[in-house]
């Protein structure tokens, strides 16, 4: 029986993230991971995910977004590989709407460079887009996106050259507090380690019963369209985007790594699934629920279809994130869900991941996401 200081459940953002931050600390770290890694069986995968300042969502969440910039830069520069691109980034709907106002209050809260245009002058700005009028939205020169893939390969190579045991392909049949510390049993056999960190995305509530109704695992499909123009949106010519519209909240990203325009929308079609379960080939009403968007506002990337993909978002009530201790047992740490909009804190998650771990607290503000706030 082997022992860890730390055994971190679920290679992917986070998870790998952790290892990595643990094992450049000295840590003796065990990395489980049920599938190949990466995988295209949770949430990560998809060439790419969106970073941004102009944080909607709440402006208590910049303050972690710019560690998380500074961590990224610091890891593409350890592994010798470009990870962050930065191509602006555009958050738009209804001047009284959520992300519109929620963009603008972050930026102004935080001081950060950005513009605010209306429609005909972002569609004049940025070609790609055609937007209708009444829309407004921020711009936002820091904006753009992760290689999410290349970012979980990237963390989980950097944990192995500092000593961590990264082992793919070996799921976890249960764990149990082992004192202080914890036990792990696999397929493979069982580890125990002081600490433990629970990163494994769609599968938490399997893995912590209290958590099954708090985290709630959602169907997405990301869809990959090739434009008649691929220039007009390319890297220095096409901001990624959040855009709340009537009929839903899209967002996408320039062309890059693969052909085509990327896009989706937040809570796809609302279907609650089981993560186990088969349901991850597109289907054609997928296909057509994005096309629709591509052709009310981008219908210059109304060309063939280049790809599909499923992934799961993993919500909360509030779509919050959960990074704490479990009750009673502070040996155990969760991180996640993150409702979809967790993977660009993945680098500065890792960070807070490792001193939970190691010293029980952290200097970054984590308490909007505290587990208790989910009992009510």
């Amino acid at each position: 029986m082997a022992a860890y200081d730390t055994i971190v459940i679920g290679i992917g953002g986070m998870g790998s993230a952790a290892a990595y931050h643990l094992a450049r600390r000295g840590q003796r770290v065990l990395g489980l991971e049920r599938f190949d890694i990466p995988h295209r069986m949770g949430s990560s995968h998809g060439i790419n995910r969106i970073i941004r300042l102009a944080y909607f969502e709440s402006p208590a969440y910049v303050p972690l977004l710019r560690r998380a910039y500074q961590n990224w830069r610091e890891t593409e520069k350890a592994y010798g590989e470009q990870l962050l691109f930065i191509t602006g980034s555009i958050d738009a709907g209804a001047a009284d709407g959520r992300v519109f106002r929620g963009a603008l209050e972050a930026v102004a809260e935080h001081g950060l460079e950005h513009e605010v245009l209306d429609a005909a002058a972002l569609n004049r700005r940025f070609t790609g887009y055609q937007l209708p009028p009444g829309t407004m939205a921020v711009f936002q020169p820091e904006g753009g996106f992760v290689a999410s893939e290349r970012a979980i390969i990237a963390h989980t190579v950097l944990a192995q050259a500092h000593g961590a045991d990264i082992r793919a392909r070996e799921a976890v049949l249960g764990w149990e507090p082992a004192g202080d510390g914890v036990r792990v049993r696999t397929e493979r056999g069982t580890y125990e380690a002081g600490r433990l960190v629970l990163a494994a995305g769609a599968w938490m509530g399997q893995l912590v019963p209290g958590l099954a109704a708090h985290a709630v695992p959602e169907r997405q499909v990301l869809g990959w369209f090739q434009p008649a123009s691929p220039a007009v949106f390319g890297l220095d010519r096409f901001p990624v985007f959040n855009m709340l519209m009537p009929d839903g909240h899209w967002y996408g990203f320039p062309v890059w790594g693969v052909p085509g325009f990327k896009i989706g929308r937040y809570h796809h079609m609302q279907e609650v699934v089981d993560p186990d379960s088969d349901f991850r080939e597109p289907r054609a009403d997928d296909e057509a629920m994005l096309r629709g968007a591509v052709r009310r506002y981008f219908p210059g990337a109304d060309g063939p279809v280049m790809g599909l993909a499923s992934c799961m978002f993993t919500n909360t009530p509030d779509e919050h994130f959960v990074i704490d201790a479990l009750p009673d047992l502070p040996q155990v740490i969760v991180a996640s869900p993150c409702s979809g909009h967790g993977y660009k804190f993945c680098s500065v998650i890792g960070e807070i991941l490792a001193d939970l771990a190691q010293r029980g607290e952290t200097r970054f503000d984590i308490a909007p996401f505290a587990i208790g706030r989910l009992a009510g």
